[in-house]
This record gives C-alpha cells, sequence and structure tokens, in this order.
C-alpha cells in the first residue's frame, strides 16, 4: 500500500495512534512516534514499528505548545528532509465536567489538547509538505463531534466539532497544494481513553446500543486512517468516515 512514506501519528504511544503507527509500518512507512509523558509505551512502540523492518524516530512534546511542536518538526526535517503524512490523533477528554461545573482552565485545556493541537500541527507541516509538491493529512475527530457527546463531555464534543469544521476548511485551502485532508470519526472504542474517562458499568451499557454489540478496537479505526492516507482515496477530499459498529448512521 505505501512506498517508503514518512509519517507523524500524534499522541502515539497507546490506543488508536500505536494502531495507526504499526498499522502504517507494517504497510511499509517510516514512521514518527510522538508521546507527551508515556516514554515507555512510545518505546515500546517504536520497537515494534523497527521489528517490521522500517525505519523509526521518537519526538517528545506538547502538541498544544506551538514551540514544542516546531522544535518536533524540526527533528522530523533533520531525520528524513520530508513528510509525506500526518495523522493529528493527539487528544484527550481531560476531565469530565458538566457546562455548570467546567472551570475555564479546563475548558482551555480541553480545546488546547484537542482543537488547537491539530491547527498548530498541521500549519508547521506544511512548509515540508509544499516543499515535496504535496502530502495527506488525516485528522481523528468523534462521534461526539456529532451527537454531542455526554452532558460531563460537551467540551470534548466541542472541541472535535471544531476538529472536523477545521477538517473541511483545510481541505479547501490545501488541495491547491497536493495535500490532501480527512478525518475519521470513531466512536466507542476499546482504548485506556475509556479506561481512564469511562466506568466500566456506562462502557458495558453503551456497548449494548451499539448495532454491532461492542465496542470498536483500534486497529478497526487505523484501517479507515491507512485507507484515507493511501492512494486509494485520492478522490476523496474533507470527508470525515464515522467508524462507530453503527452506533450513527448517514
Amino acid at each position: 500500500m505505501f512506498s517508503g512514506e514518512v509519517v507523524w501519528v500524534t499522541g502515539s504511544s497507546k490506543g488508536i495512534g500505536r494502531a495507526v503507527c504499526l498499522g502504517l509500518a507494517g504497510q511499509g512507512c517510516d514512521v514518527v512516534v510522538h508521546y507527551s509523558g508515556s516514554e515507555d509505551e512510545a518505546r515500546e512502540v517504536a520497537e515494534q514499528v523497527k521489528s517490521y523492518g522500517r525505519d523509526v524516530l521518537l519526538v517528545q512534546g506538547d502538541v498544544s505548545d506551538s514551540g514544542d511542536v516546531g522544535r518536533m518538526v524540526g527533528e522530523i526535517q533533520d531525520h528524513y528532509g520530508r513528510l509525506d503524512i500526518l495523522v493529528n490523533n493527539a487528544g484527550s477528554m481531560i476531565e469530565r465536567a458538566t457546562l455548570e461545573e467546567i472551570t475555564e482552565d479546563v475548558w482551555d485545556r480541553v480545546m488546547d489538547v484537542n482543537l488547537k493541537s491539530v491547527f498548530l500541527c498541521s500549519q508547521a507541516v506544511l512548509p515540508m509538505m509544499k516543499r515535496q509538491g504535496g502530502g495527506r493529512i488525516v485528522n481523528i475527530t468523534s462521534i461526539a463531534a456529532r451527537n454531542g457527546g455526554s452532558a460531563s463531555s460537551f467540551a470534548y464534543a466541542t472541541a472535535k466539532g471544531g476538529v472536523s469544521t477545521l477538517t473541511r476548511a483545510m481541505a479547501k485551502q490545501l488541495i491547491s497544494d497536493g495535500i490532501r485532508v480527512n478525518a475519521v470519526a470513531p466512536g466507542r472504542i476499546d482504548t485506556p481513553f475509556h479506561d481512564e474517562f469511562t466506568p466500566d458499568e456506562d462502557r458495558q451499557e453503551a456497548a449494548g446500543q451499539i448495532p454491532l454489540e461492542r465496542e470498536g478496537t483500534p486497529e478497526e479505526v487505523a484501517g479507515a486512517v491507512l485507507f484515507l492516507a493511501s492512494a486509494q482515496a485520492n478522490y476523496i477530499l474533507g470527508e470525515v468516515i464515522e467508524v462507530n459498529g453503527g452506533l450513527l448512521m448517514d
């Protein structure tokens, strides 16, 4: 499917990001593995990428901080001299809170980690992608962008709604430079995200409402990302592929 393309996956030490890294490595990509605080897990992902015979670069930083993003992109430039695919996967609910409960600091952090990070990383890689004549950007949004999430995840849902809109705006702006932008919207996926933020009983009840009667796997989300990152998606632009087991159908 790929032939030595360089891909940067943000937030790739676990969950969906990890699955995307390994999926792309298995299909012939060299991979930039990114982490913020989970160094041990990121190094494990890097070793697994190497086991596919691919080159790997490990970068650390806060994707919501422009200085860190610029430094990491500089490291990618120094190591590879190019970047073919960016997967904006990093994100977090930060903490659950209703509209009445949430503080301004928590609101700002949710927006920074989930939305501002997509803007910063995409903007930072543009010079490389333009110089080489094109590239692909795949953003990870969420089913919450369309259904509003729960009362205690409304800030996360709002940020992901911004990611979906930003995806469409970027797609229209960047195609003249040969940069194709699309997104994937996971539903309920069995990842450390839900291990941290969703009680087991809530997960079991929610899974019962999914037509496929189970949570999805990170690898099932990665499959959609790999498709959008490949030449097989050449005529797809500004789209959001829903991966939710039928929980939300168009």
